[in-house]
């Protein structure tokens, strides 16, 4: 998801502020507070609190200033408080503040002292993220078309070949290089490691982010489980061979054509190897993946009972409109394509990419969900993320991560693992 890009612009931004406010930072020292972990519930409004402490060897004034805005950048409010210190004191300044809506909401907090005004920090907060409302936009044919697809895939015989991979392979568990056939008769590839000794073990299939470098399980690490982690066609492993461009645009002129038709039916691909295996276990398969992984990980659940839990993280490709009036990619890049389209609209586009919304497809899933989201996300905003998630209508749970942009902490890996273990059958 283009994280290297993200990371070079957090980095500007942050020498940015550091450069305009350093001066500022010796005379005043302040901290903003993680009141509910930024993320609010009724009855109770957002409450933003900023300690102020004064570090000069006399008294000061100051002015602290809140503004607030919906995420896609619609001004609400704009607060300021006047401050008095005296020399080594601190403070406490609190705003509060209603929201209209359910949603999430960007504060910024600046300083004004002598009329230089220096931004403190901003941040993202959450209200009542589950009663987010965003309403299907699907077609009625939704069904039918996902269904047709599916037909399509299962009359391609998969061709399974699994390579071994000795260096990487050891006495617990082995990993092998798999290929198979998939929808359109593409190969596709991916890692498969298996515990040595003989059993049926629970299996995870890892779905991976857009344009990830290829990656595959560690023999030592989940002795006690199967995985396989997927490379989708044209990226990862296929990527040196990839004939689909910047993948989110390839095809774009229809429904049938899109590059994430074939790409989802890769995702049931995977699942249909993992079943075939004679050492998984095929009541207890789980699904994971992050990023476009995350999206993944919930069209597998829509459109393949087979998982039986299932744990994506700062899901991507969820509610379209909203999703581009948050950010600019990969909404501009789309309409860019767009504009070589002649004889497609907006709308039309907008119609097409409806069949991949995950907020119309997670309405099927029927296996738990435990989903993880960072609440600073530029990448993937946890608008988007709920957009989905408040449609599935199974046993699920989330957990915000008040301080994290496009990741989640280590923490994770441990929590998801325990969600897969309590729901194994």
């Amino acid at each position: 998801m283009k994280k290297g890009c993200l990371c070079l612009l957090i980095c500007f931004l942050s020498l940015s502020l550091f450069a305009q406010s350093n001066k500022e930072e010796r005379r005043f020292a302040y901290k903003v507070k993680q009141t509910n972990d930024w993320v609010f519930y009724s009855p109770q409004n957002p409450t933003i609190q900023v300690i102020v402490a004064n570090n000069q060897d006399e008294a000061a004034k100051l002015s602290l200033h809140l503004q607030v805005t919906t995420d896609d950048y619609k001004l609400l409010h704009q607060f300021s408080q006047a401050v008095s210190l005296n020399k080594g004191d601190s403070t406490e300044v609190d705003f509060s503040f209603s929201v209209p809506a359910p949603g999430f909401y960007r504060c910024s907090v600046f300083q004004d002292e002598d009329g230089i005004v220096n931004e403190i920090k901003k941040f993202n907060i959450g209200y009542e993220p589950t009663s987010i409302i965003s309403l299907p936009d699907n077609k009625p044919d939704l069904k039918q078309f996902w269904d047709e697809s599916l037909v399509k895939l299962a009359k391609i015989a998969p061709e399974y070949k699994l390579t071994l991979i000795p260096d990487s392979s050891t006495n617990i568990r082995k990993l092998y290089k798999v290929s198979m056939k998939s929808f359109g008769e593409v190969e596709i590839s991916g890692y498969y490691c298996t515990p040595v000794k003989k059993g049926k073990y629970p299996a995870i299939i890892g779905y991976m982010g857009y344009g990830s470098k290829p990656w595959a399980p560690k023999a030592n690490d989940n002795p006690g489980f199967v995985e396989f982690v997927l490379s989708v066609r044209g990226q990862s492993l296929q990527q040196p061979t990839n004939i689909y461009g910047d993948w989110i645009t390839y095809g774009i002129q229809s429904k049938e054509s899109f590059y994430y038709r074939g790409a989802f039916m890769d995702l049931v691909r995977a699942i249909d190897f993992i079943a075939s295996r004679s050492e998984v276990d095929t009541k207890n398969i789980f699904a994971e993946g992050g990023s476009q992984g995350g999206a993944f990980t919930l069209a597998a659940c829509a459109l393949d009972h087979r998982i039986a839990a299932a744990a994506p993280y700062i899901p991507f490709l969820s509610d379209y409109p909203d999703y581009f009036k948050i950010v600019h990619w990969p909404g501009d890049v789309l309409k860019a394509a767009l504009a070589k389209q002649p004889l497609m609209t907006e709308t039309q586009l907008y119609e097409m990419l409806s069949y991949f919304d995950i907020k119309n497809l997670a309405g099927w899933i029927k296996c738990p969900v435990i989903m993880g989201v960072g609440l600073q996300d530029e990448v993937c905003p946890p608008h988007t993320n709920f957009s989905g998630y408040n449609r599935i209508s199974t046993e699920k749970e989330y957990h915000i991560f008040p301080t994290y942009g496009h990741d989640v902490p280590p923490s994770w890996w441990i929590t998801r693992m325990d969600f897969f273990k309590k729901h194994m059958n």
